[in-house]
């Protein structure tokens, strides 16, 4: 067996580390204790776009500076995701094709058929409805004890916007929020015992749609994901590819739900981490609009994104060869101090606050992006009304992914307002 990075140690000293072919950051221990910074600022420094030839995903060029990013992620014609978006290869015994995983004119012609879900109209209709079930959720929460923000806010709220969006029955929601974690597991997460456990649970998933889908085909819905891929010119014949669905399906379900909720979890760790932006949020609420995109810039819900170079190129000097896998570290891309000020610093008024990587650019762009932002935006502006503070009293639970940045608990005693008057 080959000696990798994870067999020096990785924990005290990155700089001990010899930068060669062994220095693999891609090790999920890392993201879980939140190690994994110090290792991105040596490879921006030192070598920006890297070539890792040993690792337990093969060999893989990391690419860690903003705008190097923003290079690979811009020239679809250079840098392919067909086949797949993260550094470890597809399970061979249940391959899951998505539109996100595939190159044009394929990847527009899906696209386009379930991007109306989040039309400026769409938006404002859903704006609503995000707001009641926030306040609803937010004023069952008792006040002075502790509590997992996570489980009763991060992911109920995401969750039952999921249901919405699919039409799914809501009281059955939270089998959405366990299908989302079981598609990004791997054998390290604790959410599943094995792959066969996880093959199983993703065939459940397909069945169960499999049955909706019929139904919307009969009788459409209003709006939903499900009626527009069963009606859609490039997606009704989906049950025809089975696999092509599922992979459809885990894409939406992941996508409208690992960003939010891990960013609805981000930002009240990232406000306790820095008071003075709490104060500077209560002295002026109206600090919500900017404070949202730096959020998701600090969270960064997905690390990366790999592509697969589809013929000799260079970046930044480096020669990358035709079928090189590419992984873009969206991570590290958002705390370069060559392209964001004070990266490491949450700043609730930054400048330019949507200055960051963590949706990705060009034809990939997160197509969620602003549904994702605005049920930021109402969950802080409900957060606002009735709370002093939230108030994190223990380290938080992450989860061992080095795609998925997930906060998996957080402990918090929530603090009402006083009283007009009162001392």
């Amino acid at each position: 067996m080959s000696e990798t990075v994870s067999d020096y140690d990785l924990v005290t000293d990155p700089y001990s580390i010899p930068l060669d072919g062994r220095y693999n950051v891609a090790q999920s221990f890392l993201f879980q204790q939140e190690k994994h910074w110090q290792y991105f600022d040596r490879l921006r420094k030192e070598a920006p776009v890297h070539y890792c030839s040993e690792s337990q995903f093969g060999p893989y060029w990391s690419v860690t500076k903003y705008h190097d990013i923003m290079e690979v992620d811009t020239n679809h014609q250079i840098y392919s995701s067909e086949g797949g978006i993260v550094i470890s290869e597809p399970d061979e015994e249940l391959p899951l094709p998505m539109f996100i995983a595939m190159d044009p004119p394929k990847h527009d012609e899906q696209r386009k058929v379930v991007s109306p879900v989040v039309s400026p109209l769409n938006l404002t209709k859903l704006e609503s409805t995000i707001r009641s079930r926030a306040a609803r959720l937010l004023d069952q929460l008792p006040l002075g004890e502790e509590i997992d923000w996570v489980d009763n806010i991060s992911i109920e709220l995401t969750t039952q916007m999921l249901a919405t969006l699919f039409d799914f029955p809501f009281e059955e929601r939270r089998r959405l929020t366990r299908w989302s974690d079981v598609t990004t597991a791997n054998e390290e997460s604790g959410i599943v015992d094995s792959m066969d456990q996880r093959r199983a649970e993703l065939y459940e998933c397909l069945a169960t749609f499999t049955e909706i889908f019929k139904q919307r085909q009969k009788k459409p819905g209003n709006n939903d994901l499900i009626t527009m891929l069963a009606h859609g010119e490039a997606t009704k014949d989906l049950l025809d590819r089975p696999m092509e669905y599922l992979g459809n399906l885990l894409l939406l379900i992941v996508g409208g739900n690992d960003t939010t909720r891990n960013s609805i979890s981000g930002g009240v760790l990232a406000l306790n981490r820095y008071p003075d932006e709490y104060d500077k949020l209560r002295a002026d609420p109206s600090l919500i609009k900017s404070m949202v995109p730096e959020i998701i810039r600090w969270q960064t819900p997905l690390a990366h994104m790999r592509r697969r170079a589809l013929v000799d190129t260079t970046l930044n000097g480096q020669k990358i060869s035709a079928g090189d896998k590419v992984v873009m570290w969206y991570v590290s891309g958002n705390r370069d101090e060559d392209a964001i000020d004070d990266p490491y610093d949450f700043i609730i008024d930054r400048k330019f606050p949507r200055r960051h990587l963590a949706f990705g650019f060009g034809i990939h762009r997160c197509m969620g992006n602003r549904l994702a932002e605005m049920q930021l935006r109402v969950v802080w502006e409900e957060i606002m009304k009735r709370f002093e503070a939230i108030e994190v009293v223990g380290e938080p639970d992450r989860l061992p992914s080095t795609f998925v940045r997930g906060i998996t608990k957080l402990p918090v005693v929530l603090h009402g307002k006083c009283p007009v008057g009162s001392e």
